[in-house]
Formats: C-alpha cells, sequence, structure tokens
C-alpha cells in the first residue's frame, strides 16, 4: 500500500481552514472540493492512458488518452459527495457510482446500506471518495466490494487519515493488490470515541449539516 500526503502550500492553507469549528458549511463545501481537485492531480498520476493519433490545426501528433474502461470514482454516502465534483472536474468522463456505509460509532462496525455499481469491475481503475480515514473499517469494506468484483487497483482519496486507520487499512487488504492512499493529511491518533484528533470533526455533518 502507498500513502501520499501531499505537501503543498495551498493543500495546507485549505485544510487549515477546514479544520476551524467556526468554518460555516457553505465555506467549508468550497473549500472541501478545492482541496480534492488539489488531491486529484497526485491521485491520478497512474490512470491508465494510451497513445492516440490527432491532427492540430498545424499538423499530425500522437497524443494521449484515457483508456478504457473509463475509470469508477465512488464516493462513499454522505460525506463523500461533497468530494465528488473535485475529482470528476478532472476526469469528466470517468463513471460514478455509489456505496452507502455507515459505522456504528460504539462497535465501530461498518454496514453497507446502498450499492449503486456495476457488478462487473474486472480491469477498472477505482477512486474511492471518503473525507476521513479513522479507523479504516469503512474504507477497508469498500475496497474489499470493489476487489471482489474485479477492480484492477483502487486508489482511496481523503482530506485527512489517523495512522491507526491506515495501518489498519494495510494490515487488512492483500500485499499483492495495488492499492493507494491520497491524503492532505496524516493526524496524530484516534482518541476514545474513534474521532481523528486534531481531525476535522464529522465532516458529514460539516459539510451538508447535521441529521437527528
Amino acid at each position: 500500500m502507498r500513502v501520499l500526503e501531499i505537501d503543498h502550500p495551498l493543500v495546507a492553507h485549505k485544510l487549515t481552514v477546514l479544520r476551524d469549528k467556526k468554518t460555516p458549511s457553505s465555506v467549508f463545501r468550497q473549500l472541501a472540493d478545492e482541496l480534492v481537485t488539489l488531491l486529484a492531480y497526485e491521485a491520478t498520476r497512474s490512470v491508465a492512458v494510451a497513445p492516440s493519433g490527432i491532427n492540430t490545426p498545424v499538423a499530425p501528433t500522437t497524443g494521449m488518452k484515457i483508456t478504457d474502461p473509463q475509470p469508477m470514482i465512488v464516493p462513499i454516502l454522505r460525506a463523500g459527495l461533497g468530494m465528488l465534483d473535485g475529482l470528476t472536474r478532472l476526469i469528466p468522463t470517468g463513471e460514478v457510482g455509489f456505496l452507502g456505509m455507515v459505522r456504528n460509532d460504539e462497535t465501530l462496525e461498518v454496514t453497507t446500506y446502498a450499492n449503486r455499481l456495476p457488478e462487473d469491475l474486472t480491469g477498472r481503475q477505482c477512486f474511492v471518495l471518503d473525507p476521513m480515514l479513522a479507523t479504516g473499517h469503512t474504507l477497508i469494506a469498500a475496497v474489499e466490494y470493489l476487489l471482489e468484483r474485479g477492480a484492477k487497483d483502487v486508489t482511496c482519496v481523503t482530506l485527512v487519515c489517523a495512522p491507526e486507520g491506515l495501518k489498519t487499512l494495510e494490515e487488512s487488504i492483500a500485499e499483492d493488490v495495488n492499492l493507494t492512499v491520497v491524503t492532505a493529511a496524516v493526524d496524530d491518533h484516534l482518541n476514545e470515541r474513534g474521532y481523528i484528533v486534531p481531525g476535522l470533526g464529522d465532516a458529514g455533518d460539516r459539510l451538508f449539516g447535521v441529521v437527528d
């Protein structure tokens, strides 16, 4: 498993404003979108491309185009929806699927309640979007789900990660799997409630408001 923690002044600036508890939801959504676009630039570095002949206004030449099958972009509901535009902005031809997953705050177990993905993902590159990699259980379930359906490799894009979650993810996924985690920051630790410290708080609530 590869972990890419993006070191860039714009990433650091936007993440700092996201962390601030005084930042309102409207600004949080905008900055999350901008931050994901910056992360997506690195996350898509290994996207599959092939030579393609074209004619410019001046002369024939050979460029590169994303190959088929097109990448599959998978936001984890609901917080991952706040990251979707940031990635599809760079890969507008990518297909979008959805996984609805919820973590029990007491047991930390993950339950899948929604699935809008093809049954066959053979040879597909998949990009999973989830703002927080805390315990790692949600992303483990998502990655295993995609691999079972034949995904070629999986890249997880997160805003912040906990070291405990990264360790659990690495230990739970087979070594021969092509798995990458791209993040703006690897934070200090998880607290007793399974929240990332210093973290962002509840990313879903901060993006879309509190749902009782």
